[in-house]
């Protein structure tokens, strides 16, 4: 009667484990959120003039870390009296949260040694429920101060981000798995996911995809640090003028680190042609800046382009788009035909074109999914529109990243794929080594056939040479 039964004991342990991964997540959110405002705590004690007390800080900080999740915040205090959103998200205080979730997932869902663990889902709506009840407790403290998250922006992109970034550590958990897939997906989608071939094309246009956005974030993180280089007074002047503290001006270099991956990806989109806004009037592009722009006094903004058409040096920031193209060109080829591998396993032409166009769909997809996170208005007028637009730069990146790639990767195929005068591409596959008979056999057939080609060659050498042919004896011995 006392003795527990083993069905008992497994739904306690499942309990138990739902229960922990509610706790997991619940933690994640506070260590990020924490964290922050500590932070904040820290230069609101060390600025000599305040202008809020502790529950304005604390309010505050709960609105930038929202902020971080990509909730929209107003900014209510303003001049004119008409709230102003804020939806600028500093995207390196986006890594923090984001890691967070993706940890106290994966921990979630890893079994335990002695017992299994909870079930995938349940560790993920388990760990996603757990975090998105801080979210809610931060935007009630959040409310009342003096930026307010938007109520509207906590399903999307709050939760979202969220849930994706659970996901992501749910599946890693689970080993990083491609298939198979729900039942309800689509037959022929199952059956293209069951195939390996499908699964290595896939993955080689993914990786190639992501070498493109990289090699475009580099780029225009390299066009930002020379703009500034060119500008180093005017930004001195814009970073001393913010603040004359040595709190103030550590808060403005923090808030200029957070802003440097949306400094890059603004100097990818100027690289890859549609350029930025600079408010409602005024765009910075290769060919030059229009309009009157609206740019607030800040260090980084100190980068943008002088009014006017642009010059050469202007025109160089096209280099960052074709660098993409050939970093998408070149792993693609690595893929389509390997150092290591027989000439016969090499990819055709088809397969070469195909995977490559898809790596330049998925770089395109990346470049605007980033531009679109990287600006967004700071206020009602002028800056209702200031940054990248991601509808421009996407397609923008397909351009670029098929119409030089596809070429790219062809010509690096026929290169990698290069005559056997090179010596070292093998046109048949290694097989296992053969018998003692076949190998007698094939020897000595060898034999027969240098012998044959030595008197073939004495033959030629020793006949007269013609005077239009001098090669001839040369070239058949």
């Amino acid at each position: 009667m006392t003795q527990r039964s083993p069905k008992a004991t497994a739904e306690r342990n499942r309990t138990l484990d739902l229960a922990s991964a509610l706790v997991r997540g619940a933690v994640a959110a506070g260590l990020g959120l924490g964290s922050l405002t500590v932070l904040v705590m820290v230069l609101w004690i060390s600025s000599p003039y305040p202008d809020s007390g502790p529950g304005g800080v604390l309010r505050a900080a709960a609105g930038v870390w929202l902020l971080a999740h990509g909730a929209g915040l107003v900014r209510p205090d303003t001049l004119s009296g008409v709230p102003a959103p804020v939806s600028l998200v500093p995207l390196l205080l986006v890594l923090g949260p984001v890691w967070l979730a993706h940890r106290a997932a994966r921990d979630a869902a890893e079994p335990e040694e002695g017992r299994p663990g909870p079930s995938r889902a349940g560790a993920f709506c388990a760990v996603t429920a757990g975090y998105l009840l801080v979210v809610a407790g931060a935007a009630a403290c959040a409310r009342g101060g003096s930026l307010r998250p938007d109520p509207d922006t906590l399903v999307f992109p709050v939760a979202l981000v969220v849930a994706g970034a659970a996901a992501a550590g749910v599946w890693t958990a689970a080993g990083r798995p491609l298939g198979p897939l729900p039942s309800w997906s689509p037959l022929v989608l199952q059956e293209a996911i069951a195939r390996t071939l499908f699964r290595d094309r896939a993955e080689a246009a993914c990786r190639s995809a992501a070498a493109g956005v990289t090699v475009l974030l580099g780029g225009g993180a390299l066009l930002v640090a020379v703009a500034l280089g060119r500008n180093a007074g005017a930004a001195q002047d814009a970073f001393l003028g913010l603040a004359g503290d040595w709190s103030g001006r550590f808060a403005v270099l923090l808030l200029a680190a957070s802003l440097v991956p949306n400094a890059a990806l603004w100097g990818a989109a100027y690289g890859l042609g549609p350029g930025f806004s600079l408010g409602t009037g005024a765009t910075a592009t290769p060919l030059g800046l229009d309009g009157t722009p609206a740019v607030p006094h800040f260090p980084l903004l100190a980068a943008v382009p002088d009014q006017g058409p642009g010059s050469l040096l202007n025109g160089a920031a096209l280099a960052v788009p074709v660098a993409a193209a050939l970093a998408v060109a070149w792993f693609t080829a690595r893929r389509a035909a390997p150092a290591d591998a027989p000439r016969a396993q090499a990819w055709s032409t088809r397969e070469t074109v195909r995977v490559t166009l898809l790596a330049a769909l998925g770089c395109a997809a990346g470049t605007a999914l980033l531009t679109a996170v990287a600006g967004g208005p700071l206020g009602t007028g002028a800056l209702r529109e200031f940054g990248p637009v991601w509808w421009l730069a996407g397609p923008a990146a397909l351009v670029w990243t098929s119409g030089i790639g596809v070429p790219a990767a062809l010509l690096l195929r026929l290169w990698r794929l290069r005559t056997p005068g090179w010596a070292w591409r093998r046109d048949v596959p290694e097989a296992d080594e053969p018998p003692a008979t076949e190998t007698a056999t094939a020897a000595a057939a060898a034999a027969v056939a240098e012998e044959k080609a030595e008197a073939e060659a004495e033959a030629v050498i020793g006949r007269r040479r013609r005077w239009w042919a001098p090669w001839r004896g040369r070239g058949a011995a």
